[in-house]
């Protein structure tokens, strides 16, 4: 193998689309997977590539520095693509402890096992951080986050990703580690834990269930298809710029109440359902504290630079995902009833 790469948080959802775009793009890659397999970790996300000869799973936690540098020493690691997180903002304004020992805490425990690791040769290695455009703050109705944008978070999970991302760059000035960052936006796609709007409002509306929108439904995000998001971090892992950062953005804003008719528009569609009879279970509720009213990215440096840019609309990917969950309907039983837990251990423990 010409590399071995590290992807931490690789059975989440976006980790598992990085895992398996690394896995089929380089077979000359040894790609390591490190997952802790909390709640929002699923092994099942990876069942089509998990025999590969160039893929290899482990169970741990980034936070056991033990763990971590004998984990560095083994495998002897070129690269990190840092994607494992504590991400729902709602769980971080319940525990907000948890958010830092895991963002801040674990961030810092690969940072360290990399430095020590790379100390007498940084050439060919990269520790690559993945972000949120949540570390930003809020905008009003104007305006983009560029690169430029000085950090404003606003949440107990926007607070810890922006001091991970300081740790990083703190890392590369002190101790001259090769890093880049990405700040992303809202991601959906195949595999998303229904905890989150998108995944959580299809299986709302399969069963019928009522739709809770925050609010009045007008605060606003970008939305980035995380198949996109994952070709613009093989992207950035293998053409950026050390010490740069990157927005990856959707080029798609929506209100989230425009954004919800939209998907019961579809999803009456896709369910041969009279028109009309999704939206009817849209229910507001009280707003969560410290909610930020607008995100939006600007992806231009990207673009120019790495000549990224989204290979959907919207509309497009959001249809994909609509069919994605239709069609596999055990996935999200499994996700939804807690059964997917168990795929560890009949997969790994046997």
């Amino acid at each position: 193998m010409s590399k071995t790469i590290l992807i931490t948080g690789g059975a989440g959802f976006i980790g598992s689309h990085v895992v398996r775009r690394f896995v089929n793009q380089y077979p000359n890659y040894r790609i390591i997977n490190l997952d802790a397999l909390t709640y929002a970790g699923n092994l099942e996300n990876l069942k089509d590539i998990e025999n590969k000869d160039n893929y290899k799973f482990v169970k741990g936690d980034i936070t056991d520095a033990q763990f971590i540098d004998e984990l560095f020493e083994k495998y002897q690691f070129d690269g990190v693509v840092h994607l494992a997180a504590e991400s729902h903002v709602d769980r971080s304004i319940k525990d907000p402890l948890a958010f830092a020992k895991t963002n801040i805490l674990g961030t810092m425990t690969l940072l360290n096992a990399a430095k020590e690791l790379w100390s007498d040769d940084y050439n060919d290695k990269r520790f690559y951080h993945i972000s949120t455009d949540e570390v930003y703050g809020t905008l009003g109705e104007t305006g983009l986050f560029t690169e430029e944008t000085a950090y404003d978070p606003n949440s107990p999970y926007s607070a810890s990703k922006a001091s991970s991302d300081h740790f990083v760059r703190a890392y590369g000035e002190t101790y001259g580690l090769p890093y880049v960052i990405s700040n992303c936006s809202n991601n959906y796609g195949p595999n998303h834990f229904p905890e989150k709007l998108i995944p959580l409002f299809i299986h709302n509306i399969i069963n019928e269930n009522p739709l809770p929108v925050y609010g009045d439904g007008k605060y606003t995000r970008d939305w980035l298809y995380v198949i996109d998001h994952a070709r613009a971090i093989d992207l950035i892992f293998h053409e950026g710029k050390n010490a740069e950062t990157y927005n990856i953005g959707g080029f798609n804003e929506w209100q989230n109440i425009d954004l919800v008719k939209e998907l019961c528009r579809q999803m009456d569609d896709k369910l041969n359902r009279e028109p009309g009879t999704s939206e009817k279970l849209i229910t507001y509720v009280k707003d969560r504290p410290g909610h930020d009213l607008r995100y939006a990215i600007d992806a231009t440096k990207i673009n120019q630079e790495l000549g990224w840019s989204p290979s959907v609309t919207f509309e497009e990917g959001l249809a994909e995902t609509i069919d994605w969950y239709l069609n596999n309907p055990a996935w999200l039983k499994h996700v939804t009833s807690g059964d997917y837990q168990n795929y560890y251990k009949e997969q790994y423990q046997d």
